[in-house]
């Protein structure tokens, strides 16, 4: 393979010619996860750069602009733990970063402080420039650089990478940080390309999209899908909602943040970020010791109810052990929660489509989604439902959709929030192959197989993160630094003891893979399609992909293996050792 110079291409037609062509490092993806990594591995003196298809930092928070789009988990939570260095004195505080020097006291403010607890997409972009301006993060990406092709060379032992645009770069690690929700999945209707209204997925919303006085169509109710919602009723002249399966939504409870507060509160800002760790799921909230069953019925409702004003995911992750696991201690949460929600839906029909008495799977083994009034929203008489389940979509026409029932429901606008190749998108959409030549769908042929839900067999010097097989289906940020932490010490540890290469052995992957199907078919989400098991993609057979043993046992498994010479994994020594 031939190498050409490497330039930086933006999406704007901006072109900056970059240092070289081969680094220590290469990192594909600019969002939390990147950015992360970079700034490990840049402060721990690797040379390194990241190649970001897009033209800007931020990741899937540049992706989506839908009308909505904001976090479900709630600040200061959902940040990274860096990029500020700061001293407290008093009520002074101190930031140093790479670009500027802030002093900050108690009314000036100049530094970051987010203004809600569940910020939109635009305070997010806010954020990471502040990242950026704290860090200097873009001075080591090259944007407009998507990957579409990635191998290892057992000659020069390097791995090769090649862009959409012909450039190609060597590297001794390979690093994927695209995420786990960046390839989306659009339905394979007939006549789509009939239609001759504006057709979007979620994942690709134009920025100048109005919607008023027009028809909209909306399909699917997942997480995107509810936000949607909630905010185009607000706008359409009428919305139409096309579902699926029912989302278990839970109450936000959103509210505003005042910057004084959060000024005071600093001096424990990093406890509350590296507590994150030790949670479960990476959220502040923890399940309670205790069985739903031991409790009684009063007892019983005033919890649920504390859990329900709490707002967020409390009345998920923070409620009774056996939630997942008893199937009549499931049914009481579903009960709870159908009894809140149809309170609030108007009309009998849209109770039974969007709360139906009997649930349709068990509670919280699908990911909920956090609402302000998607309820009220869509008990608005310009609001329709039509359950797919039922009246499927038959073909897309000019006017619009098509149901099996013989209806032609006309629209201006066809909003599609079907979710996204989850998991194992990014990966198999890059171009991977094995050091022997092997795309990377052919060796999944059989089953999604990993270790750690971080590396592969046959993928030396190989690392991937918030992405399948790890406990991906948590706190973002907490995630991403968990696993982040880990990659950066085991390049560390192998520039200490002179290893030049590790993969893990088949044995090791064959291992993981399967407490990974043990661990989810010891609970009820094995039973109910999702993104989790990949369901959610047609044609593809269903299998666990996520790790669901909690972060306290995935941290002590990865260390143990750093700890324990490699545990799991072949090494290469430098100079044939």
């Amino acid at each position: 393979m031939v190498f050409k110079p490497e330039t930086n291409e933006s999406l704007d037609g901006t072109t900056h010619n970059s240092d070289s062509s081969q680094h220590e490092v290469l990192i594909v993806g600019a969002g939390f996860a990147g950015i992360y990594l970079l700034y490990k591995l840049r402060n721990a003196g690797f040379d390194c750069k990241i190649l970001e298809a897009g033209d800007d930092i931020g990741g899937t928070w540049c992706h989506n602009t839908y009308p909505g789009s904001r976090t479900d988990t709630r600040q200061p939570y959902y940040q990274l733990s860096i990029p500020e260095v700061y001293e407290v004195s008093g009520f002074s505080v101190k930031y140093q970063c790479e670009k500027k020097t802030l002093t900050v006291g108690a009314v000036l403010v100049q530094t970051w402080t987010w203004s809600e607890k569940y910020p939109d997409q635009a305070e997010m972009l806010r954020y990471f420039q502040h990242v950026d301006d704290m860090i200097n993060v873009k001075r080591d990406v090259l944007f407009g650089m998507r990957v579409v092709d990635a191998r290892f060379h057992n000659e020069s032992q390097k791995w090769h990478v090649a862009t959409q645009k012909g450039a190609v770069m060597a590297s001794k690690f390979f690093i994927v940080a695209a995420g786990f929700a960046s390839k989306p999945l659009t339905p394979t209707w007939d006549g789509i390309e009939q239609f001759e209204g504006e057709l979007y997925h979620t994942y690709q919303w134009p920025s100048d999209v109005h919607l008023g006085r027009k028809r909209v169509a909306l399909v699917g109710t997942g997480a995107t899908g509810i936000q949607v919602a909630q905010q185009v009723a607000k706008e359409a002249a009428s919305l139409t909602i096309f579902q699926r399966t029912p989302n278990f939504c839970l109450p936000m409870v959103q509210q505003k943040l005042d910057r004084k507060t959060q000024l005071q509160e600093v001096g424990s800002l990093q406890q509350k970020l590296d507590y994150r760790l030790t949670t479960f799921s990476g959220h502040p909230e923890s399940f309670v010791d205790r069985s739903a069953l031991d409790d009684t019925p009063e007892e019983r409702e005033a919890f649920f109810e504390s859990l329900w004003r709490t707002g967020g995911f409390a009345f998920w992750i923070a409620t009774y052990k056996d939630i997942l696991f008893d199937r009549e201690a499931n049914r009481f949460a579903y009960d709870f929660w159908v009894k809140k929600t149809r309170a609030r839906i108007q009309g009998r029909d849209k109770q039974d489509i969007l709360a139906p008495l009997d649930p349709p799977h068990p509670f919280g083994t699908r990911r909920p989604c956090l609402e302000v009034d998607f309820y009220e929203q869509v008990s608005r008489s310009h609001v329709s439902l039509v359950d797919i389940n039922k009246t499927p979509i038959l073909r897309i026409v000019k006017e619009g959709i098509l149901t099996a029932d013989g209806t032609m429901h006309g629209f201006d606008v066809i909003s599609i929030a079907t979710g996204f190749d989850a998991l194992t998108g990014s990966l198999l959409h890059m171009g991977l192959h094995t050091s022997k030549g092997l795309p990377l769908h052919e060796k999944w042929a059989g089953g999604v197989s990993t270790y750690f839900g971080m590396t592969m067999a046959g993928f030396p010097n190989l690392f991937f993160l918030f992405s399948v097989h790890g406990p991906t289906a948590s706190n973002g940020p907490a995630c991403i630094e968990l696993q982040g932490n880990w990659i950066a010490e085991t390049l560390l540890k192998m520039r200490r003891d002179g290893v030049d290469s590790i993969e893990p052995t088949p044995e090791a992957e064959r291992s993981w893979t399967k407490q990974i199907h043990e661990t989810l078919e010891g609970t009820m989400i094995h039973e109910t399609r999702s993104w989790y098991s990949g369901a959610n993609n047609p044609g593809r057979e269903r299998e666990p992909l996520l790790f669901f043993g909690g972060f306290p046992s995935y941290q002590r498994q990865i260390h143990e293996a750093l700890e324990n010479d490699f545990r799991g994994f072949n090494k290469t020594f430098k100079h044939g050792r």
